[in-house]
């Protein structure tokens, strides 16, 4: 109904009528015409027939901005191609950032074109940066915006892309989390057409030009790096054999560009964090039972998906634990004699299999900060209750504490019955989690600590090696470099029965902005990690968006 109510729109002028009634001009070269104001042109039309495109034809629309090039023989018909600058300001993808025009184009006659010789889209942009850009078509039913397989022309600045599509709103896109023009240098690792790279997966294909001497060398990306926070512009490092097909290893670094030639879907079916089968969508997918992401700086809510329900808390709980803990001020260098009896009260809740907990015996001593990170970094149970007995507190002053600051806080439908967070009576929002948190990080150690991926320490007495690693995935070694745009400067992960698996992550983006990001009831931990991963980025994208409407 759109579409043809678009085609309504565009009828033709009566000059324009008798033009395509005249067989007199039946061979002549496609005539444009505009249907607005010369001085501001929005709307413009050709007149298209197989005579006048007969060696192919190029649409040249809006001062070169926006092309349609024909092959030979796409036109079996007379028909009128119209193309326009849409204003209808469509929602965009909230990972991707719009850098061109988005215009429209359509045929009065779609049978007059030949679909299986597929026309070629050219669309300028003017942004400055050198992330991948890709073309991307409105699919209105759906609400989303679908990928067309794309070449990026760096140097004069436009995007092409082929496509049969007789009618559709197209733009172009950039990805601020992933490179495609900028600097490459060389090692020696496997001996093959292979690259590192921070932004495309093991498995891709990519091609790569030297932009000095346009020489390029396919390759299939095997590692990841460089790092993007050491190296901002690095696109990709080379294979030494690689480098020297397009350039001598004497220069060392080089200027390149990238183009995509094939990308391998990631776990989740996703292709550079898009689903093929959903496009690129207006907002994160998020299936978990409750999410929330606020701006730490301002306190502006940039999610909020019930937010407001009340969930059980699970391992969340600690990061109020230790906060409690570290504001009764005990030095960090104190001995501690673990007590057996730490790790009973966990068993209240759970059996000793079922509870995460650091593996220490009745009388092996300890530092007050080893229990800390055992506490923050391995999750373990009976860290935090030998925390509180320690802590000057009696237990239930302790517990009583934790509710105390939660109430002062404002976090309002927050409830904790027990330290740990083995309790299913521990509950709170996503809202209230993230005015504790936000809190909770203020104190540089907790930062320091929940942000920290691994953590070794000797048990005093008995000289016995603890190794403790995070148990958020983002930490983990080996997975934090799926998320080179973030840095993770603190997080807690949470999981019972009762709750599902929770996490917070707190992350700071390229240009410093910084997000705090809450899921709750996920139903796995993989789906926790990709559905925060999301709400980062897109909490940094919201705040982007915000800055440049400042601007």
């Amino acid at each position: 109904m759109f579409k043809n109510f678009k085609k309504l729109f565009f009828l033709l002028p009566i000059l324009g009528l008798i033009i395509l009634s005249s067989p007199v001009l039946a061979d002549v070269a496609p005539f444009a015409y505009d249907t607005s104001d010369t001085s501001d042109i929005s709307k413009i039309s050709f007149l298209l027939s197989p005579e006048n495109t007969a060696t192919g034809f190029t649409a040249d629309a809006f001062d070169n901005q926006f092309k349609i090039i024909f092959p030979t023989g796409a036109i079996v018909a007379s028909t009128d191609l119209s193309c326009e600058i849409n204003n209808d300001n469509l929602a965009t993808p909230w990972n991707l950032k719009k850098v061109s025009q988005v215009y429209q184009y359509d045929f009065s006659d779609d049978t007059a074109y030949n679909a299986t010789l597929p026309l070629e889209l050219r669309i300028s942009y003017d942004s400055a940066d050198n992330n991948y850009k890709r073309i991307f078509f409105y699919d209105q039913g759906n609400n989303t915006w679908r990928e067309l397989p794309s070449i990026d022309n760096t140097k004069e600045k436009y995007v092409s892309a082929k496509t049969s599509l007789v009618y559709a709103r197209v733009a172009v896109f950039s990805d601020p989390t992933i490179l495609s023009s900028g600097k490459a240098s060389w090692y020696a690792y496997k001996g093959g057409d292979f690259a590192a790279s921070p932004d495309f997966p093991k498995g891709s294909r990519l091609r790569v030009y030297n932009l000095a001497n346009k020489k390029f060398v396919d390759i299939t990306v095997n590692d990841y790096g460089p790092d993007r926070v050491k190296h901002p512009d690095r696109v990709v490092d080379l294979d030494k054999k690689a480098f020297l097909k397009i350039a001598s290893s004497k220069d060392g670094i080089i200027n390149v560009k990238v183009d995509v030639l094939s990308v391998p879907a990631d776990a989740q079916g996703d292709v550079l964090g898009i689903n093929p089968s959903l496009g690129a969508t207006i907002a994160p997918t998020i299936k978990s039972k409750a999410s929330f992401a606020i701006d730490e700086k301002t306190g502006q809510v940039l999610w909020d998906n019930n937010g407001s329900t009340t969930r059980v808390l699970a391992s969340l709980s600690k990061l109020m634990a230790i906060k409690v803990f570290l504001d009764q001020k005990i030095p960090l260098d104190k001995v501690v004699t673990y007590k057996k009896q730490d790790e009973l009260y966990n068993y209240k809740y759970c059996q000793p299999v079922e509870s995460a907990s650091l593996k220490v015996k009745d009388g092996e001593t300890m530092k007050v900060s080893d229990l800390l990170y055992a506490a923050l970094v391995g999750s373990a149970n009976n860290a935090v209750e030998s925390l509180v007995r320690v802590s000057g507190l009696t237990r239930v002053q302790f517990i009583n504490k934790m509710n105390e600051v939660a109430k002062s806080l404002g976090a309002l439908n927050t409830n904790f019955v027990e330290p740990t967070g083995l309790s299913p009576e521990n509950v709170s929002t996503a809202e209230d989690y993230a005015i504790i948190a936000k809190e909770a990080s203020k104190n540089s150690l907790i930062e320091k600590i929940s942000a920290t991926p691994k953590y070794t320490f000797k048990t005093i007495n008995t000289k016995k090696v603890h190794t403790l690693y995070n148990t958020n995935d983002f930490l983990r070694d080996g997975l934090f470099a799926a998320y080179n745009d973030l840095t993770i400067s603190g997080s807690k992960t949470g999981y019972l029965n009762e709750a599902g698996y929770n996490l917070m992550t707190r992350a700071q983006g390229l240009n410093g902005e910084k997000v705090l990001a809450i899921v709750m009831g996920a139903v796995t931990k993989n789906q926790a990690t990709e559905e925060i991963k999301e709400l980062l980025r897109y909490g940094i994208r919201q705040i982007d968006n915000l800055n440049d409407k400042i601007k």
